[in-house]
């Protein structure tokens, strides 16, 4: 009989019993190493926040759809930015041409931001925003945003990704090499733990790891390491591991295989207590993985749209046994457009579907004490730890990454899925097994072309009514402080409050560290 493997390549036994269970986690929920779940009652006490990742055209239109996702129950706003965004270009850039507005939303100054938002009081929601290299900007408009609307920091809540080493590693929206890139992260730690401490400062991210085409087991190896790197120079800074530990936060992908996926959340909450306690940390809360999860674009098909329903039903399955605290589940549609509204409610519906009908909050970490589960969370363990020690022997994840490790590892495993793909060696029901003539029906979600004429023109009224003596001035501010060693966040929201656009402020400081190639 073949053998059969997970995706990560750890063989599946026919049949488990006690014997396959290495050791035995008598820990409980809620506490070290938390194995089964950061919260000793967890879905019992308060469901995963429901967010349902949103951003496209123009901060009106994204606005428009932010109110109609609270009015159909979400719990929180997820923001997805375009492509000028996410690399400090502004909409009127060059480079911007034929992006504006397609992936998420144009986002170039602080009016911007107040249209994004319009109607939503900031001390109301918890906002996630999906956002890397130009994180310190967008925190700096939300900020600003923030104190116009008269709100009190110490209530604001929400994430910024703001996970720079996977962009180099998997996803590629840098701008600033590494050691100026860590500078503006710990800068961030420090400033949101003074000024804005319920903020999660980094959503350190396996996601698009996984999205790029790694397994299970390098996709937490991977994001664990780049958060040693993070720790580490948290704590060169001179910063507190109590403190600055409580406000990271991780984001993780649900595939398909369901066993795999709950084995994997279990083994990463284990580790990163394990990696936390012996980088020094002695709060518990310090030690906790708490995590947000997408489930996998990636696994998405084009053939059969309306499959991706149940697609995303096991990955939320996945998210929710493995004890995620916020998920985000994809629409149908979105291997052909951004989701339309029918394909964001049904997302939610799934979510919402399984939180009150299925009975799996009902009791804390039902796949404990599984045999198969058990034995599964150990071996994926396992082969993480294998991986982090081969990074740890390289210098940790920066030099890994410079070196071109984790590139040319998600790269193999993407090359091997691929063509398990092509000979049939692994089925995707309606791409190469359970095929159908069939003439796409699925409405798609357009954004048209006009949206960089209706950013530039706004751009062109914003510099002609602003006071730009003070604009200037903000910019040359920045430029002292990133020569030396300050802290940019108060110096990047006095320019954005001065209404210095997103583009201006990234191009101040490339001016400084250069970019990155």
């Amino acid at each position: 009989m073949p053998k059969i493997t997970t995706d990560s390549g750890i063989e599946i036994k026919e049949l488990y019993t006690s014997g396959d269970v290495e050791t035995t986690d008598n820990s409980l929920p809620g506490e070290f190493p938390f194995t089964r779940g950061v919260q000793p009652t967890m879905y019992r006490g308060k469901l995963w926040t429901m967010r349902q990742y949103a951003g496209f055209s123009t901060a009106e239109e994204s606005n428009k759809r932010y109110h109609y996702l609270l009015a159909q129950g979400v719990s929180g706003l997820s923001v997805a930015f375009d492509l000028p965004t996410q690399i400090g270009y502004d909409s009127d850039h060059a480079l911007s041409e034929g992006e504006v507005g397609k992936v998420g939303v144009a986002i170039d100054s602080l009016e911007d931001m107040e249209r994004l938002f319009a109607g939503i009081k900031l001390e109301d929601v918890s906002t996630s925003m999906t956002i890397n290299a130009t994180g310190f900007i967008l925190l700096a408009f939300y900020t600003a945003l923030a104190k116009k609307q008269g709100a009190d920091l110490k209530k604001i809540s929400g994430t910024i990704q703001n996970d720079i080493l996977k962009e180099y590693a998997a996803r590629g929206t840098y701008i600033y090499p590494p050691k100026q890139s860590m500078r503006i992260i710990t800068d961030i730690f420090e400033w949101c733990a003074t000024d804005l401490p319920k903020w999660n400062t980094i959503s350190i991210s396996g996601y698009h790891i996984r999205e790029a085409g790694s397994t299970a087991v390098q996709e937490i190896a991977f994001t664990l390491s780049n958060g040693k790197a993070y720790v580490k120079a948290a704590l060169e800074k001179g910063l507190n591991i109590n403190v600055f530990g409580k406000r990271l936060s991780f984001f993780f992908n649900a595939h398909n295989n369901l066993f795999e996926e709950v084995a994997k959340f279990r083994a990463a909450r284990k580790m990163w207590a394990k990696i936390m306690k012996d980088l020094g940390a002695t709060d518990d809360k310090a030690m906790m993985l708490r995590f947000h999860t997408q489930t996998g674009g990636s696994t998405l098909t084009a053939q059969q749209p309306l499959n991706n329903i149940c697609r995303v039903t096991i990955q939320t399955l996945a998210a929710v046994l493995g004890g995620t605290q916020s998920l985000h589940t994809n629409g149908y549609d979105e291997a052909l457009s951004l989701p339309t509204e029918e394909a964001a409610r049904i997302a939610l519906r799934t979510q919402q579907i399984v939180a009150y009908e299925s009975g799996v909050p009902e009791t804390v970490d039902p796949f404990a004490g599984s045999y198969f589960v058990e034995s599964l969370t150990t071996e994926v363990e396992r082969a993480a730890w294998q991986l982090i020690e081969k990074i740890d022997a390289m210098g940790g994840s920066v030099l890994a990454i410079e070196e071109g490790f984790m590139q040319d590892e998600i790269a193999a495993s993407a090359y091997q899925y691929q063509k398990d793909i092509e000979t049939g060696d692994k089925i995707s029901v309606g791409v190469n097994k359970f095929q159908v003539t069939e003439t796409n029906t699925t409405p798609v979600f357009k954004i048209d072309d006009s949206i960089q004429k209706v950013q530039t023109d706004k751009l062109k009224s914003l510099k002609a009514r602003r006071d730009n003596d003070k604009a200037m001035a903000s910019l040359a501010k920045l430029t002292v402080a990133a020569n030396g060693t300050e802290n940019l966040m108060p110096i990047v929201i006095e320019a954005v409050e001065n209404y210095c656009t997103l583009g201006e402020v990234a191009d101040t400081l490339r001016n400084v560290f250069g970019e990155y190639r």
